[in-house]
């Protein structure tokens, strides 16, 4: 019962913040360096980032495991899900998520902050994922690492 209080509370928040835009009512992401990047660098696969908080903590590798709170945008500024909306952190395995995401979660340890542009060859690809995101969307995503398991 619990569980399905807490899906249907989380569903009701997400559905409350993409239908108001988002504003003022969950907590977006922390504060990022003084001197974080404002150019993004790019990886051989096409992933650009920027390191917006740094770490020493531990970085997960392509099949562990992070719990982390982030937001993704398409480039148009539509939210298509964020962890913020719903009210607390998301854990995932790495393995099991589209590949921009897997790579860029092993350039940032516990502790840090990333924003990603995952370009839609290392996305959803052609086929998008509907409702929410269209086929060839580019997925920008703000993540906050807080654990890697």
């Amino acid at each position: 019962m619990h569980l399905v209080r807490t899906t249907l509370l989380g569903f009701l928040s997400l559905t409350l913040c993409l239908a108001t835009g988002c504003s003022g009512l969950m907590p977006g992401p922390g504060a990022a360096d003084a001197d974080a990047p404002t150019e993004f660098t790019e990886t051989k696969s096409g992933l650009k980032y920027r390191v917006l908080r740094k770490s020493d903590g531990k970085k997960a590798n392509a099949h562990g495991h992070v719990r982390l709170h982030y937001i993704g945008k398409l480039d148009d500024g539509t939210v298509f899900d964020s962890s913020y909306a719903r009210g607390e952190p998301a854990i995932f395995s790495l393995d099991q998520v589209v590949p921009g995401f897997t790579e860029g979660l092993q350039l940032v340890g516990e502790g840090g902050m990333i924003e990603l542009q995952i370009p839609p060859e290392l996305g959803y690809g052609d086929d998008g994922r509907a409702p929410m995101i269209p086929p060839n969307a580019t997925l920008n995503f703000v993540v906050e690492v807080i654990r890697v398991f």
